[in-house]
Formats: C-alpha cells, structure tokens, sequence
C-alpha cells in the first residue's frame, strides 16, 4: 500500500523496457508504458512443465522444422553425461529437503536457523548433501563477518565437497586470511587455480590471495596477479591494484587506480576508501575537473543528491569565468534534487555570462524551486517568462509539462488543455508529444466536447501510431463510435486494439465490448487509420529449448539453490547460458528463484528478458515463463482468505503481485510492509477487527497474517466504495480522502473513464495493471 508524501505529484507517462540478462532469450519490441508493463495472456491450456524440458509437441515440432536449437539439443542428447555431472544430479536430488532449512539461515541467521542446518550435516556426513549443508553454514557466517565459526563448517564439507569444493576452497581461505591465519589461507589459495581451473570464483580467489601477498609485503607478486583479472573492471579489484602500485611506490599507476574507483565507481563500497589512499600518495597528479564532473554526474545517476551537490560545489567554487555559468547551474540543480531548495535558488538569483539556453535552464530550476516550495505563482511567472525568452527551448517543453501537470492535479482543467495543447503543438516532436496530445484529448472528452475529441482521438492515431497512447485512443473513439450507432466503426476499432495490444488493460475491455457489437458487414479499407498503427516488431514465437542436462555449471546451479546459496546459482546460470545458449536459460533461472521462495526475482528476471511480454498472446511464450511472471505462492491461505472476505483470489494475487512481487518481507520507503505492504497502525487496527489475539506487528512479515489482515483491509475499501474494485485500488494506492476528491470530479461513465481520469499516473496505471493482471491469473490457471 503506498501512500504519497507530497502535497502534488507530477502525472508523468513512463515508459520502460531492459535488455535481455541471459543469452538466448528474446524480446519482443514495442512501445511500452506502466499501464502496459504487465500482461494479461489470453489463454492457457498447456500443462506445468517438469524441470525445464518441452512438452512433447513442442520438441517434435522443433524436430520437424531443423531448427538450429532442435540440433543442438540432439547433439546434447548424444552426449554422455560425465561422472562429475552425474555426482552433482545425485547430489540434488538427495539435497531436496535440505532447501527449505538452508535459504532460512542464509536468510535470518538464527540460532535455530543454524541448529536445522547443521544436524541435517551431520546427519549426511558422508554424504554431498552433508557437505552442501555444511557450506551453507560456513557462508551464513561470513555473511556476518563471523569468519572464526565459519572455518570449521568449511573444512567439514572439504571431504565430500566434490564440484563445490572452488567455494568451499575460496571461502576457507578468505576465513583464514581474515582471522590472521595467514599461512593456511595462503595455502589454500595458492592452488586454486590448478584444482579450479573452471571457476566463477577465480577472480575473487585471485583478490584474496593478492591481498594476502599485499600483507606480506610482496607487493610486486600481488599487481601480477592483478594486473591480468582488471577486465571487466571491478571495484574491489581495482582498489587493491592500487594498493600494489602505492607500496611499490608506482604514484602514477596507483593515482591512476585509486582515481578510477573514486571517480568513475562512485557508488561502490570501495569509493571513499580509494579517496582516503588517494589523498596520501605524494606526487600523485591532480584531479581533473572532468573527473570530478564525471563522478557528481553518476552521483545525480545514483540518486545520491548531497553527495552530488558536494561535488557540483567545489566545482563551481573553482570554476573559470567561462565555464561558471555550467557549473552553478548544475550545482543549483543538485541542490533541489536534495531537497536544498533555498539555497538552490540562492546560487543563480543572479547568472552573469549565461548563454540563452543557460538562462532558460536558470528559470526552469527556479521554476522546479517554487513548485516544490508551493509557490506556485512564482512557478507560473517562470514559465511565462520562458515562453517570452525560450520559445523553442526543451526546458520550456519540460516546464509545460510540469504547468500542465500542476493544473490537473488542481482541477484547472482547462488550464490544463492549454498547457498541453500548447506543447504538443511547440514540440510536436518532441519525447512528451503524444502523451501532451493524448491529454488534450483526453479533457476534451471529459468536458463533452465530442465532435472535437473525435478528431483528436483520431489525430491521436495518425499522428503518434506507436506511441504509447494509441492503444487509449483506439478505445475511446470506438467507444464515441458505440454512443453514436456506428458499430461497424467501433467493431473494427475494438478488433485492432484487441489484435494488436493483445493483453493491454484496453485490450479486454475491447473484448468484453466487442460481445455486446453485432457482427457487421465491414468493407476492406472502410477504416484507412487504422493501418497507420504498425504491427509489433519481432514477435515470433518462442519455443523451450531442453536445458543442457550434461552443463555442469547448469547443475551446480541446482545444488547451489538447494544449499540456499542463490547468488552463487544464479552466477553459475549465467555461465550455462553463455555455454549452451537457448530459451531454456531463462525458464531454469525464474524456477531457481520460484523454488528458493525469491519470487519477486523470478518476476523481475522475466520483465527485463521479455520486457514486452505483455502485447502478445500467451501461446507466443513458453508456459513456464508465464507461470513465473505470474506465479501463485501462499495459494492457500491467499484463497481461503479472499473467499473468507468475498474477493476473487486473482485480484487478490494481482494486487500483491504490484504490491511486493510475493516478497514477504518487502518494505517500503513509507514503511508499508510484507505481502500486501501494510502500514504497521493499519495491521494493528484491523487485527483488532479480526480478534488477533496477542498481535504483533512483526507478524506482518509473516504470509498468513499479512494476507488475513489485508484482505480485510481490502475489503473494507471495497465496501467503502459501494463494491468497486477500481475505486477501491485506487484508494489502496493514493488514499480514500483523494479518491472521493477525483469521485467528485464526475459524472463517469464507467469505471475506465474514472480511472483514465485519475491525475496521478502511478495511481492509474496501478489500478489498471490489477485489474489486468488478475484476467492474466484466469486465463492462466482458470477458476480459482
């Protein structure tokens, strides 16, 4: 449940979408935007599949078709699987019920946690399960930094470790070195290479022992080593590098070192560290002022805004009279990204030497400074005067979009039009322009102007067919073309959306319309617009690839996630992939996360592979990647609580699913916390509704309680709303006393005309994803 802080809060379209994080998964590519970013499939009629193979017709048909993938699986079904690979499968499966036990401790670390642990080690100590437990063990201690209790659980899985013996052998040898037991660890190390000569661990090995080299004064030994794993760069690895470089008395190599962490890595553990060694090397070169530019602009990145306005300020303090103008600016505008506002407006009152687009940055930030500041006459009076001074400027695009902005969430509606009308029609290119366009529509529809909102609407369509609107503009004109006995019309549009956006939130609210249409005679080319909307680029079908069961990083993967250790698989993953690439990669990764309970990970892994998975229909990707992007977990106590308060228990799951992608112990920045993110007095109010005796407000980490007293909550927003659900979501989201403010704002035609019309994007696009995502959950698993 979130609540807003601000007094305001912007209404800005987002728009998202990630590259794919394994090799050999697709994405599907299309214009993509919050109310869009979650799908609602169609269909399911495929059955759950058994550890990442194809269903039978899909590997005939992959064999009948030659498909490269269909021929290296072959060629992985020919090959014999090696005694290594063998041990590793055996190992998993007798480690199945260590799962449970093992992510516990690598999660909480109790004294319990750890008592489960090792007497299922001891209890299989003869056994790779027996030395799976006992690394798990040794690892939730370094966790702590605990590195004494660590080194017995580590030599104790050493005898049976078999293919996790490089974790095992790298961990005991880092909890050597940290306890002061240099020999040992120095020892263990020295022959990682030549008993793992094919681990992830390699680098990290090659770190600790370098490190190990550094204290012994061997200085020289430890940049070898180091020199050769500084590609890809990583911060731990580059700090240490300079460290080599400092004791050899190399200044330029170590500054060079030293200066790449802090300046280009601000954000990484090693940054202020680097500084500290940097600050002592005499004779080092002096920092540039790129370089600190660079580091304060990866700060604004990082959203670390005092760090970055400490930086932008020994900028500006030190700037040269040509370069003042830049800096001040970038300063000013740090300082209100940190909540600095009075002395951001302090630092260019006045901007001698600025440029025309300087000066109009100047009013955009003081603009952005009165807004935060609630003055928004001052705010008004800025984007006057930039209409007056920078009429072509992209800081006016970006001031009219906060003045319109401002408006709707005022109620000043026609203000609002303006504002938006007048940037679309400035910048009609521009990266604002459709979503300006779509809301001047919008309010035109809203204040019953219809014959204007339907040349827009369809202006909508033809200027901007792949922005992220049109799919909104398709249903609203059929929806004028419906109150105007045109069916023919709103057929044809009602069938594009649904063709095209195929699981948009506007999409099943085309289908559900398109019942209540007749089926009318519509003449080829009758409506030319709608050829204007361009179809969805590399949509093809995605087939299961097998998984390569003979991969032996792919396998210690498995047993990895069975110890707990879910980072190590995932590493391990990643390297199976890279080895025998395919769309089974990213089905075992979501079943890696789904069976540790880290079903929020699976949910994210899949966004940022598929990120458009929402625009096609459900038979276009695997069955396995639906069920982890829209997974059932807590199901029994998720239903028999929904049923117990008379809600559909895919709602239920859909809001969840938005809420904390199922991580129990989610916390939000407001606080709100577990499955159904409630605040603490919200559970301890409706507990006492409930009759929870002895209640406690940690125990809404707990699944079962979190999911009793939120759909109890839930349901009280319902009924306060007269039974519906929009509203009450809404609520849930922003608050009832704003949801009656919009209620009064009507009439509505429906329930998608109050939505669309809710100011606040998060909040709408919130509602519309439930509401979506709960028809993906029936379509996927049918009746609850």
């Amino acid at each position: 449940m979130v609540h807003f802080c601000l007094k305001h809060s912007r209404v800005l379209a987002l728009a998202g979408g990630l590259l794919s994080a394994f090799p050999g998964a697709w994405s599907f590519q299309t214009s993509t935007t919050a109310q869009g970013a979650d799908p609602a499939p169609k269909s399911a009629t495929s059955s759950k599949k058994s550890s990442g193979t194809k269903t039978k017709s899909a590997t005939k048909k992959a064999a009948t078709k030659k498909k490269p993938g269909a021929q290296a699986a072959a060629r992985r079904r020919r090959r014999v699987m090696s005694p290594r690979v063998r041990r590793i499968r055996q190992a998993f499966v007798a480690s199945a019920t260590l799962r449970l036990m093992a992510q516990q401790l690598i999660q909480d670390r109790t004294p319990a946690a750890y008592a489960g642990v090792e007497a299922y080690a001891r209890a299989h100590a003869k056994e790779d399960a027996g030395a799976l437990a006992w690394l798990a063990v040794g690892y939730a201690h370094v966790i702590d930094h605990e590195y004494a209790k660590a080194i017995d659980p580590l030599n104790r899985a050493k005898a049976q470790a078999g293919d996790l013996g490089d974790y095992v052998g790298y961990y005991l040898g880092l909890c050597y070195l940290q306890t002061g037991r240099q020999a040992e660890g120095m020892a263990t190390l020295a022959t990682f290479n030549s008993a793992y000569p094919d681990s992830l661990l390699a680098r990290d090995a090659h770190l600790a022992y370098a490190n190990g080299l550094l204290s012994e004064g061997r200085a020289a030994e430890a940049a070898e080593i180091l020199e050769k794993d500084r590609l890809p760069v990583r911060s731990d690895i580059e700090f240490a590098v300079g460290k080599a470089y400092a004791a050899l008395g190399q200044t330029s190599k170590a500054a060079e070192a030293f200066s790449n962490v802090y300046f280009n890595m601000p954000s990484s553990p090693d940054a202020d560290n680097a500084y500290s060694e940097l600050i002592k090397l005499h004779g080092a070169p002096p920092t540039t002022v790129a370089q600190r530019k660079a580091r304060a602009e990866l700060l604004i990145k990082a959203r670390r805004y005092a760090d970055a306005a400490a930086e932008f300020g020994q900028l500006a303090a030190n700037a040269s009279p040509e370069t003042r103008a830049e800096a001040e600016l970038a300063y000013a505008d740090a300082l209100h990204r940190a909540g600095r506002n009075r002395e951001a407006k302090a630092e260019i009152a006045n901007l001698p030497g600025a440029t025309a687009e300087q000066s109009a940055h100047r009013l955009y930030i003081l603009g952005e400074v009165a807004w935060a500041t609630d003055d928004n006459a001052t705010f008004y009076s800025t984007v006057d005067q930039l209409r007056q001074s920078a009429s072509t400027s992209p800081w006016l695009e970006a001031a009219l979009l906060s003045a319109a902005n401002l408006h709707l969430v005022h109620h000043e509606y026609d203000q609002a039009l303006d504002c938006y009308r007048e940037l679309q029609q400035r910048f009609p290119n521009g990266s604002k322009a459709s979503y300006a366009h779509w809301k001047t529509a919008w309010l035109t529809l809203r204040q019953a102007r219809k014959e204007e909102a339907k040349k827009l609407l369809e202006e909508q369509i033809s200027l901007y067919p792949g922005g992220n609107e049109a799919n909104a503009a398709l249903y609203w004109r059929a929806r004028l073309a419906e109150e105007d006995n045109q069916p023919a019309m709103a057929r044809a549009f009602y069938e594009k959306l649904s063709e095209r956006y195929r699981n948009y939130y506007y999409a099943e609210l085309a289908r559900e319309r398109l019942q209540k249409i007749p089926v009318v005679a519509d003449p080829p080319g009758e409506f030319p617009l709608l050829d204007r909307i361009p179809p969805l680029e590399h949509a093809e079908k995605i087939e299961l690839t097998e998984a390569p069961s003979d991969n032996l990083h792919l396998q210690k993967a498995k047993l990895l996630g069975n110890g707990g250790l879910v980072d190590f698989a995932v590493s391990e993953m990643q390297a199976a992939a890279k080895e025998d690439p395919g769309s089974w990669s990213l089905a075992e990764t979501a079943e890696l996360f789904t069976d540790t309970g880290h079903y929020d990970r699976a949910i994210e892994t899949m966004k940022r592979s598929v990120p458009s998975y929402f625009a096609v229909d459900i038979s276009m990707l695997p069955r396995e990647y639906w069920e982890a992007l829209f997974p059932r977990p807590y199901w029994p106590d998720l239903k028999k609580f929904s049923e117990k308060n008379g809600l559909d228990p895919y709602l239920v799951a859909s809001l969840i699913r938005q809420e904390s992608e199922f991580n129990p112990v989610a916390v939000s920045r407001a606080n709100a916390v577990g499955l159904m993110q409630l605040l603490p007095k919200t559970g301890k109010v409706v507990a006492r509704e409930e009759h929870v005796k002895h209640y406690n407000a940690s125990e809404l980490y707990t699944p079962t309680m979190n999911l009793q007293l939120g759909t109890r909550y839930f349901r009280g927003m319902v009924d306060k709303f007269g039974g519906s659900f929009e509203h009450a979501l809404a609520a849930y989201n922003a608050g009832s006393d704003r949801v009656e403010d919009w209620m009064g704002q009507g009439p509505y035609r429906d329930s998608p005309e109050f939505v669309e019309s809710i100011p606040f994007t998060e909040t709408r696009e919130y509602v519309q994803a439930i509401m979506r995502n709960a028809n993906v959950y029936r379509q996927l698993y049918g009746n609850p």
